[in-house]
């Protein structure tokens, strides 16, 4: 895709995205209204929850250089044998944006030309407009319908290659081969086969190589209004389909649209309980952590089928 296509379909999408009812503060999420939460709701009909998070990885790896710390910092020497209460304690830390770690993008975590999101101006971290773009601006939670499209299922192989793209087409060929369709303010969460891949073969530089979205997709979720985009990879594909922009579908989804992204999930498990199930829509429950001004937070989206 050339730069000055690339130009041309991120204007058309910025534009579109402001043209909301609201001018699109809220971003994407203005599509999940009460109604759509309250109707996704009745995706409950057996009772069974999946989580779509990997566990998070404390060892390093080709594709995690930097993993997250746990460490325990209690008991004490001496209390664990000892007579009386004493508590075990562990402290936690991590690189939100890696390549191993279940996570969700915030709104002020893509910087392009100088802004963020909405044309705010990306130089004063602490200020007000650019902290109102932070994972703050989902402290209440995202549930709706969440739907997943399986493009390895689509395609007959195990998982999608490095460098692979998942096109416009394919989505809605998968709509139709699994007997749904993405609606308005609905979670789409599409499996490239990202962590099969890795389970399976071992980890690899998925910096450089991996399978993704095209840029030539996003206006699939332009259409059909989606409140948010998760993937068992990065959504973007390495290489990049556009020379000098290393995250298209990033600038694109966040940056232009508004759109929440989640990265690095996991479908897996997802995958076989919807096959079983004969069906691919669910109700999708999403808690990030409560980090006001935070450009990201771990997470463990779940399904309720």
């Amino acid at each position: 895709m050339s730069a000055e296509d690339f130009r041309t379909l991120y204007e058309r999408l910025r534009r579109e995205a402001r043209s909301g009812p609201d001018g699109g503060r809220r971003g994407a999420l203005r599509h999940l209204t009460p109604a759509r939460v309250a109707a996704a709701a009745a995706e409950v009909r057996l009772g069974r929850t999946v989580s779509l998070a990997a566990p998070i990885e404390t060892r390093p790896g080709p594709d995690n250089p930097e993993p997250a710390k746990h460490r325990m910092t209690g008991p004490a020497p001496g209390e664990a044998g000892a007579d009386g209460l004493h508590f075990a304690l562990d402290r936690f830390a991590m690189n939100v944006h890696g390549d191993a770690d279940s996570h969700l993008d915030a709104l002020n975590h893509v910087l392009y030309d100088g802004e963020l999101y909405g044309g705010v101006p990306a130089g004063d971290a602490t200020a007000s407009q650019v902290r109102s773009l932070s994972v703050d601006l989902v402290r209440e939670g995202v549930v709706g319908r969440g739907v997943l499209l399986d493009v390895p299922r689509l395609r007959g192989v195990p998982w999608l290659e490095p460098g692979d793209h998942v096109t416009a087409d394919d989505l809605t060929a998968a709509e139709a081969a699994q007997g749904v369709r993405v609606a308005p303010g609905d979670l789409l969460l599409v499996r490239v086969g990202h962590r099969r891949r890795r389970g399976e073969l071992g980890a690899w530089e998925a910096a450089r190589a991996r399978a993704g979205l095209h840029p030539r997709a996003l206006p699939f979720l332009a259409e059909r209004e989606v409140a948010v985009l998760g993937g068992d990879g990065n959504n973007d594909t390495a290489p990049s389909a556009v020379a000098d922009v290393a995250f298209p579908v990033h600038v694109l989804a966040v940056h232009a649209m508004g759109v929440h992204l989640m990265d690095y999930l996991q479908f897996e498990e997802l995958a076989a309980v919807c096959e079983r199930a004969g069906r691919w829509s669910f109700l999708c429950v999403v808690a990030p952590l409560r980090l006001p001004g935070a450009t990201g937070s771990p997470v463990n989206p779940i399904a309720v089928l």
